[in-house]
């Protein structure tokens, strides 16, 4: 039986208990994110935190209200947001490209959007609006520039597989916003730690107002991948094949870049440059419910949603008082995931 198959078969075997663990699983690692940090907090106390707002519960402690609601509560829901705008973003770059490896971060998009958002704080750039901000302005511009760089320059080469030319130009891409980054913080030292702190990514000091920015345009991200979900079916079969179905390809790969871009710029906007969850939650979700992405794309979401939640409580548990920069983590969970599909990939299979 062929990978297809075999993934449709578990898309249709899931069903609703299956997508009922799923959500509990989610909820699971969103208050386990809560109840992680400097300071360790129960299950119990969270719950009697949150009530204490929700429904005016009395006789809660205070200070475990203060932790959950001005501290953990708003991050917590941020990494979500940035996880599933990242997972989702890997799903429809995988899909456009049909290779498991793509994802904002190996294919450079990450980079650009953090190149937009350096060269914004380190200019004061200001948009002069008030639902959104510069650094998200350009984010989003930075990381649609770097991913139609990528694209242009794996569509020249001729000489080596389509997978090892994306990869490649990824590599370059990112390479190349690197030393961009590393050339404005020479000659702007003054915002060396902002602009360390944004490279290695993390939710530290994030809040209500960050969430508020970074949610809508995760949201119309993820709603751009649902509405491409059936087109990028189509394309599985091939350029040449899709275009004979009727499908218009050159439309089809512009939105997707803009629906990648755009969630890829809320996350760097949100936390920084994070690595590999654009890569690990599509998998992930493709082991459970195979590869036709009106089923992936939203799976995928949740299981980004989940892997930076859970590493951002990580981040801020582990060494304690201490806080770990969320990209640390995650690429030691991703890295050797990443290498592993390499390795299957160039063996011809499918993932």
């Amino acid at each position: 039986m062929n990978d297809s198959a075999r993934g449709g078969f578990r898309g249709r075997g899931l069903g609703a208990l299956g997508y009922l663990a799923l959500g509990l699983t989610a909820t699971a690692a969103f208050l386990g994110s809560l109840c992680l940090g400097s300071v360790s907090l129960t299950f119990p106390e969270v719950l009697k935190a949150l009530g204490a707002k929700f429904f005016g519960l009395q006789g809660v402690d205070p200070i475990s209200i203060a932790i959950v609601w001005q501290l953990r509560l708003a991050r917590s829901l941020l990494a979500a947001v940035a996880g599933a705008a990242l997972s989702a973003s890997g799903a429809v770059l995988q899909g456009l490209f049909r290779n498991p490896l793509a994802d904002p971060y190996s294919m450079g998009v990450s980079a650009g959007a953090s190149l937009g958002a350096v060269i914004a704080m380190v200019t004061g750039f200001s948009t002069g609006l008030s639902f959104v901000g510069a650094v998200e302005i350009s984010s989003f511009f930075g990381a649609l520039a770097a991913s139609f760089l990528v694209y242009l320059t794996a569509r020249v080469s001729r000489r080596i597989s389509p997978t090892a030319a994306l990869l490649l130009a990824g590599a370059a891409v990112g390479s190349f916003v690197s030393a961009v980054v590393a050339l404005i913080v020479t000659f702007n030292d003054k915002d060396l730690h902002s602009v360390f702190y944004w490279m290695l990514g993390g939710f530290g000091g994030k809040g209500w107002k960050d969430l508020a920015t970074a949610a809508p345009a995760a949201a119309i991200s993820l709603a751009g991948a649902l509405f491409l979900s059936r087109p990028l079916d189509v394309l599985a079969a091939g350029e040449e094949t899709a275009g004979t179905l009727g499908l218009d390809v050159s439309l089809l790969r512009r939105l997707a870049v803009l629906a990648a871009s755009l969630g890829a710029a809320a996350a760097v906007a949100a936390g920084g440059v994070i690595g590999f969850v654009g890569l690990l939650g599509p998998h992930f979700a493709r082991l459970i419910v195979g590869p036709l992405h009106r089923r992936l794309i939203p799976l995928s979401a949740i299981s980004g949603a989940v892997l930076l939640m859970t590493a951002d409580a990580l981040a801020r548990s582990v060494a304690a008082p201490l806080e770990l920069p969320v990209g640390i983590v995650t690429a030691f969970i991703g890295a050797p995931v990443f290498l592993h599909l390499l390795g299957r990939t160039g063996q011809g299979t499918t993932v």
